[in-house]
């Protein structure tokens, strides 16, 4: 499977928009912030002594018994009483503009091309679907450790190959993100992708 380097010239030639290292940045940096954001459940719950189970019964009586004054069981300074100030149910999720996304693809395009780590392969497919023929595959193009493979598709053979090969992600041309892009060592665009780029960062 022969593979070429991918340039800044060539994706001009398909139609693939990049801006330098002058500009987008910052929305490089709020689109990863959401993503981050977004994964994030906000699950985190604790009782207030409203919500402990329990009575509001004194635990023992005002005078006379050396201790310190105290109400009922539930109070925060109980062991198993409520908690002051806990977390509760939260929603992280960010939203970002499509003007922003756009910005920060094409920016992280830009850099990741100019920096040598996008090759080019005119298909990519494992027929036989084994894990070793796909490994062999991807090795073939490149031997760095992580490795993104964008395409318009791919089969259910390719997909069976490559599911437990994690240093390996299959992303359709629609659905990669900046942060996948960011996190790859080498990115491996099929040619069937390219339209589909062009028009995300058109």
């Amino acid at each position: 499977m022969s593979a070429k380097n991918f340039t800044l010239e060539a994706a001009a030639a398909a139609n693939i928009q990049t801006v330098g290292s002058d500009k987008g940045s910052q929305a490089v940096h709020d689109l990863v912030v959401a993503y981050q954001a977004n994964r994030r459940t906000g699950s985190a719950n604790t009782k207030t002594r409203g919500e402990v189970s329990g009575n509001n019964k004194k635990i023992f009586r005002q005078k006379g018994t050396g201790n310190a004054r105290h109400g009922d069981k539930r109070a925060p300074i109980m062991v198993g009483g409520g908690v002051v100030f806990g977390p509760r149910p939260c929603d992280y999720t960010k939203k970002v503009n499509k003007t922003t996304r756009r910005l920060a693809l094409r920016r992280v395009l830009g850099d990741i091309i100019a920096g040598d780590k996008v090759v080019t392969v005119p298909s990519f497919a494992v027929e036989d679907g084994k894990t070793k023929s796909f490994i062999a595959a991807v090795s073939a193009i490149t031997d760095s450790k992580k490795v993104l493979v964008v395409a318009e598709s791919f089969d259910e053979k390719t997909k069976l190959a490559g599911r437990n090969v994690q240093e390996v992600l299959l992303m359709s041309a629609a659905e990669v993100n900046v942060e996948q892009l960011l996190n790859a060592g080498k990115v491996i665009l099929v040619e069937t992708s390219f339209e589909t780029l062009a028009s995300r960062t058109a």
